[in-house]
């Protein structure tokens, strides 16, 4: 029988033009640090929008956080907040710009060396300054849950962070903001939001009918308006449901009870650590290779998979099954999202380091069962060739 607790404080404020109410969800004496990552937050006014709402408040920027945000630069942030006396951080960006306010968020509040925070994956942290959060790049599902993952260049470690004070206190999610979107983010924030899904969806049964569901409804609905959203960049229907699901997938609504993967997740954390490849590039890689490499484990998910997702209905089970997975890839592929390391420049040579920084970061029993040892990943990182 299930049995578990979920906990999500954030405030969602979800359409076209909602920018205006960060004036009432903000406090009006705060002074604010607004948080971005490259000038095209500048360059399409979404800065200037996100000042005009503050009104009068005291409020600063900090600009240059990374695609994969780094501990090095998110220092000088917290620098920042300490020194003008910041009481309030808004994120204006993706994942990546979220994920670092989150970090900065406690970090700069935080008694003992910030590097705490990091090599205890969150841990140590008691307290945060509040945030709030604009959301311009569906991806991540960040803007409505507690983790953070943060890259730690002198280290070559990418590490993830969990703990409920770093829950942002409200996310604007705007779906014309996006619109302007290069369409390799658009892509891989598809891939994103559809691995975090098979994640908490593809392990083993455990009778949660409406999680099961509700995350393959979700996977449904990304398999149909993925092309659309590359297709037709303006359309804004299939944008709305994009930004949706991306945050649905990942704050813990189909997660709650279920056993949840992540392996797929750890893997590719050492190929961005290691090559800088994009994360949800990492992610079309290796998810394909992990579930046929695991595909005895989960056998029945892969069945249910099979038939719910991808409406296959005759043949065998392994020919169902093996019909999934090509599916899933060819999925990627046509979102044109290149699902081999071979693809990425990378062959044999290279799998010897990144097993060692999955033994180096403790990652030696991933998955559902913990029976992914640094043997089980070299065969998945020898299946993704």
């Amino acid at each position: 029988m299930l049995d578990f607790e979920f906990y999500n404080p954030t405030r969602i404020v979800f359409g076209r033009d909602r920018l205006q109410r960060i004036d009432a969800l903000v406090p009006a004496t705060a002074r604010v640090l607004i948080l971005y990552g490259g000038e095209s937050a500048r360059r399409y006014g979404t800065i200037a929008r996100v000042r005009q709402a503050l009104g009068a408040r005291h409020v600063e920027e900090f600009g240059g956080i990374e695609a994969n945000p780094t501990y090095e630069t998110l220092m000088r942030a917290v620098q920042q907040v300490r020194t003008q006396a910041i009481d309030f951080l808004l994120a204006v960006g993706g994942g990546s710009v979220i994920d670092g306010s989150k970090f900065v968020a406690a970090a700069a509040v935080h008694s003992g060396d910030a590097l705490e925070i990091l090599s205890t994956h969150g841990r140590q942290i008691t307290q945060a300054l509040p945030l709030g959060c604009v959301l311009t790049l569906p991806a991540t599902g960040s803007e409505m849950n507690s983790g953070a993952v943060v890259t730690h260049q002198a280290k070559q470690a990418k590490l993830a962070v969990m703990n409920p004070a770093l829950f942002p206190r409200f996310s604007l999610l705007d779906p014309s903001l996006t619109l302007t979107l290069p369409a390799r983010q658009v892509a891989n924030g598809v891939v994103d939001a559809f691995v975090h899904i098979m994640e908490q969806y593809l392990t083993y049964p455990v009778h949660a009918l409406a999680q099961d569901r509700f995350a393959e409804g979700l996977l449904q609905s990304l398999i149909e308006i993925g092309p659309r959203t590359l297709a037709a960049p303006e359309d804004e229907n299939a944008r709305a449901n994009l930004v949706w699901i991306a945050t649905l997938a990942l704050n813990g609504l189909i997660g709650a009870g279920v056993p949840q993967d992540w392996s797929t997740h750890m893997i590719g954390h050492e190929l961005t650590a290691l090559h800088g490849i994009d994360h949800a590039r990492t992610l079309a890689v290796i998810l394909p290779a992990n579930l046929s490499v695991r595909r005895a484990a989960k056998h029945d998910k892969l069945l249910q998979y099979a038939t719910r997702v991808w409406q296959l209905s005759t043949g065998d089970a392994t020919t169902r099954i093996d019909t999934a997975i090509a599916k899933t890839r060819d999925f990627f592929e046509s979102l044109g999202v290149p699902t081999h390391l071979a693809d990425h420049g990378l062959g044999a040579g290279h799998i010897d380091a990144i097993i060692a920084n999955l033994q180096e970061h403790g990652m030696v029993h991933l998955g559902e069962r913990q029976d992914v040892t640094p043997e089980v990943s070299r065969r998945i990182l020898e299946a993704s060739l």
